[in-house]
């Protein structure tokens, strides 16, 4: 009787060790499986990590290109105000060069006329015109700036929209038990980099570039003397 029961202890043993051994099997396909997706997710991480770099290393150039250009743009923009200046000192000067001619010629020509000599020559047409009108006319011309590009509407409002959505997201986040939602600010798109910033920043905090207005005040004109 104690041999039966040797017996059948033995083949249970046996039994559970093949059941064991059977689920010790699958646990091992299913480790290795997802060792094998472990590796490759990793893998695909390293390249999103590596992508992203490369991302930002493109959109950091960009914004150097847009800081120099606008480095530039400034000292054009004084450039051209110091030629506007000395143009106006230029046509200044010119007048009263004129104003001191005029009279001197006229004074000539009467003595002239009293002697029964004929009266000088007058200015030449090109000399006329440069005396006179000529850079009155033209003044307005270079005083104006040159306006930039537009940004498309679609995209300004699509980056206006996704500020507002991802601001109400964060507050919303931040006071979940208040009913009270205070408004995000103000905000308009850069007309350079198309980031949005405070609608009052003189400057954008990315690339650099002086803000402006897309609809500037117009100054008020003077009453007519």
């Amino acid at each position: 009787m104690s041999d039966e029961q040797e017996i059948m202890s033995k083949l249970e043993n046996i039994k559970e060790i093949r059941n064991k051994t059977v689920q010790m099997e699958k646990l091992r396909s299913r480790l290795r499986s997802e060792f094998a997706t472990l590796e490759s997710e990793e893998k695909h991480l390293r390249e999103y990590k590596q992508e992203m770099e490369l991302l930002l290393q493109e959109k950091m150039a960009h914004v150097e290109e847009l800081r120099l250009i606008h480095a530039d743009i400034n000292v054009m923009e004084n450039t051209i105000k110091q030629s506007e200046c000395d143009l106006n000192k230029l046509l200044d000067s010119t007048r009263r060069l004129h104003d001191e001619y005029k009279p001197l010629k006229e004074h000539i020509d009467t003595l002239r006329a009293a002697l029964g000599l004929q009266r000088l020559p007058e200015l030449s047409r090109e000399e006329e015109r440069l005396s006179l009108d000529y850079f009155e006319k033209h003044k307005a011309e270079w005083q104006t700036e040159p306006s930039e590009p537009p940004i498309p509407e679609s995209l300004a409002a699509a980056a206006a929209t996704a500020q507002q959505l991802q601001a109400a997201r964060k507050q919303d986040a931040r006071q979940p038990a208040t009913t009270f939602r205070q408004q995000p600010p103000p905000m308009k798109a850069c007309l350079s980099c198309h980031q949005q910033i405070h609608r009052n920043a003189p400057i954008c905090p990315l690339c650099k570039a002086k803000s402006r207005s897309r609809n500037p005040k117009k100054p008020k004109r003077k009453p007519d003397e």
